[in-house]
């Protein structure tokens, strides 16, 4: 078919388009890379990657510690998360989840309170999950201990009155 030479579609007339943005920032994560050695203590407050090498401590508290499978990692871990899928020697404390792939190996003790051992993967250490009810139940006692019986607080007081009124 022809055309007609006057062009109905003019490329000025055309709006651009603008792509959106993200509500949500995007996700922080550290990164250790496979040539990597660390040897210390390891903080902060974002997500952390770990392909290469560290012997020490690692504290993120609120956010997630993933060992990649190039990495191997001779510390304690304090965490909220942790994935392994490469090497762990170390007591590891997370206050929601452990993750361990098929192909990741933890050895130490784990205290969690959700863990998830996939078919392949090794674990060698004591494990503790934890309930929110053994939480509240820990905390019932420590409010309990301060109590004093009502007979003995109440007998002061008479007699500070009777003292203030003589």
């Amino acid at each position: 078919m022809l055309q007609s030479p006057d062009p109905k579609y003019s490329p000025a007339s055309t709006p651009t388009f603008t792509p959106v943005k993200t509500v949500a920032p995007p996700l922080e994560q550290a990164t250790i890379g496979r040539s990597l050695v660390i040897k210390g203590e390891i903080t902060g407050a974002e997500s952390l990657y770990i392909d290469g090498k560290v012997e020490g401590t690692i504290t993120l508290t609120d956010n997630r510690v993933t060992i990649g499978r190039n990495g191997h990692v001779a510390a304690n871990i304090t965490a909220k998360e942790l994935v392994v899928m490469g090497k762990v020697q170390g007591n590891v404390q997370c206050s929601d989840r452990v993750d361990i792939r098929s192909e990741g190996s933890l050895t130490g003790d784990v205290i969690t309170y959700r863990i998830c051992i996939e078919e392949g993967a090794v674990l060698k250490g004591g494990v503790e999950v934890r309930t929110p009810e053994k939480k509240d139940q820990k905390a019932q006692p420590q409010a309990k201990a301060p109590e004093v019986p009502k007979p003995a607080m109440e007998a002061p007081k008479t007699m500070a009155a009777t003292a203030g009124n003589a």
